[in-house]
């Protein structure tokens, strides 16, 4: 495995859950996510979204409330599902975007896109919501109707994949950190990860997204429920035993 869409056309055909949250009824099974993320990658081509452009994604609810930060999963896995999407496409996911974005495109909720200065030619794609300026993309509604075919292109392993506030990581390099994960702290398809961590780095990915859907676990977020594993930040009281934290990753 070289490429990220390699990783989610493997997940596409995996049985079982990948994602569950308390704010959710059903959970998302690997099927649904991958074919959605083949699905993000077409809308976002829509959009222009080509090899070696830029994608800013910004993690976070749908429908944030005051206590929410950016980064932090609570009910819905829209923002890591951007994330891959854009990967297919061949550009690099901007996890840590500034105040102004100058990208092809911004993936947000709804509720923080005024949090943004867009450059000339960024096209604001948001979930949760919706939003009432009719320039901006509706990620769910337009999600539904694409096509759930993988993205056209071919990916070489050193294709830049994601970039945060440190740098920029190359398709190999995330995917050889995910089996280090993967076999540092014995995730398998029994395993049951927290996804604690603000989803603002490449290390965070890695750990949260990349090295379970290597594995075949499910991953949880929003529930104060102990897990087998953590992936939590410097500091972060968590009551698992076994804990990931994405600074101290190699990528």
């Amino acid at each position: 495995m070289q490429v990220l869409s390699e990783l989610v056309a493997t997940g596409r055909e995996r049985e079982g859950v990948l994602f569950t949250s308390p704010h959710r009824s059903a959970p998302y099974s690997y099927r649904d996510f991958c074919t959605n993320v083949w699905k993000g990658g077409n809308l976002m081509r829509h959009y222009g979204v080509r090899e070696g452009m830029a994608v800013a994604v910004v993690v976070g609810p749908k429908n944030p409330t005051a206590g929410d930060e950016p980064g932090y999963l609570r009910d819905c896995p829209d923002g890591l599902l951007a994330i891959l999407a854009a990967t297919l496409d061949g550009a690099v996911a901007d996890l840590a975007p500034g105040p102004e974005v100058d990208a092809t495109a911004l993936v947000a909720p709804a509720a923080w896109l005024d949090r943004y200065e867009l450059a000339p030619g960024t096209k604001a794609i948001a979930y949760g919501g919706p939003s009432d300026d009719p320039t901006v993309a509706g990620f769910e509604r337009e999600l539904w109707s694409e096509n759930p075919l993988q993205p056209p292109g071919e990916r070489a392993p050193d294709d830049p994949a994601l970039r945060d506030a440190d740098g920029s990581y190359t398709h190999g390099e995330v995917l050889a950190a995910s089996e280090r994960v993967v076999e540092e702290y014995d995730v398998d398809a029994e395993t049951t990860l927290a996804f604690r961590a603000s989803v603002t780095s490449a290390g965070a990915v890695v750990a949260g997204l990349l090295a379970p859907l290597r594995a075949g676990a499910t991953v949880r977020f929003g529930d104060s429920a102990a897990s087998d594993v953590a992936v939590a930040g410097q500091g972060d009281d968590v009551p698992e035993k076994r804990v990931v934290r994405p600074d101290a990753i190699s990528v």
